[in-house]
């Protein structure tokens, strides 16, 4: 079966969050850092349990996968994968439990 992948609004936003913070320093790493959240979803369309279940959850399919010191937290879903956070490594979940655990 094919995993869809897809992309909350709020993952997103906290992607270009990140991005205009790391691009005042440098475009260039930015972009890279950019390119490594999706690269890293990518292997999730074969590889769903890759990540591990979120420390403060207690849920199964609430799953997390490193990209450098960020959290990229994600939901599985029957045939899906559903990104709804980033979240820096140092900083607190409860800000963004809200819209990781919301209904899908």
């Amino acid at each position: 079966m094919a995993i869809k992948l897809e992309w909350s609004e709020e993952a997103l936003e906290d992607i270009e969050s990140i991005a205009t913070y790391i691009e005042k320093d440098s475009p260039a790493y930015a972009k890279s850092v950019v390119s490594k959240f999706f690269e890293k979803a990518e292997i999730l369309k074969d590889f769903t349990e890759l990540g591990r279940k979120v420390p403060e959850l207690n849920d199964i399919n609430i799953r997390e996968i490193f990209v450098y010191s960020y959290r990229l937290i994600y939901k599985i879903n029957e045939g899906t994968v559903l990104f709804v956070a980033v979240v820096h490594g140092k900083r607190l979940l409860e800000n963004h439990e809200n819209s990781i655990t919301k209904p899908c």
